[in-house]
């Protein structure tokens, strides 16, 4: 297993991970399924901004997780601040994928010169809280029942992580 950039031709392996999350947890709250057209765009718009898609990927190329981050929100006065996702395909939970792609994609952030990266997880997800925490994240935010998924009120849990000093102009 090795950690690399994406292609174009691992949206394939993209779209069935986030299928999953859509279709099984509340990692993603969404209800619509996406194709593979989509990923390639969504993959072709982060890169365009300059932002990493990684995946986790066997030595056959199956994607086994990915991660990215982009802009955490629109304004200037956020430009040194990203959100960032990181999914691993069902059958390989659990086994520190989510931990090596997190480190790698702080790394870029770090090199890109970002100063603080931020996670919104769904309370109930305590493996992936935990992940974050032992990865330095500070939880900054609880909002309860912002969200719904699955005929239930979810609450969202804010975390943190200050990638190093930077000059705010």
């Amino acid at each position: 297993m090795h950690i690399r950039d994406a292609t174009i031709d691992d949206a394939f392996g993209i779209m069935t991970i986030y299928n999953d999350a859509v279709q099984n947890t509340t990692a993603i709250w969404n209800e619509t399924l996406v194709d593979e057209t989509n990923r390639r765009a969504w993959l072709a718009d982060r890169q365009s901004k300059g932002y990493p898609v990684l995946v986790a990927a066997d030595d056959l190329g199956s994607v086994l997780g990915y991660a990215s981050f982009g802009d955490w929100r629109a304004f200037d006065g956020y430009r040194h601040t990203v959100e960032h996702s990181v999914y691993v395909r069902h059958d390989r939970r659990g086994v520190g994928l989510g931990r090596l792609l997190m480190v790698a994609l702080i790394d870029r952030a770090r090199k890109l010169n970002k100063h603080v990266m931020v996670a919104a997880i769904e309370a109930g997800n305590q493996g992936s809280i935990a992940m974050h925490v032992k990865l330095g994240f500070v939880q900054t935010g609880l909002m309860p029942e912002v969200g719904t998924k699955f005929g239930k009120w979810l609450d969202l849990v804010y975390l943190q992580l200050k990638l190093g000093e930077l000059d705010p102009s």
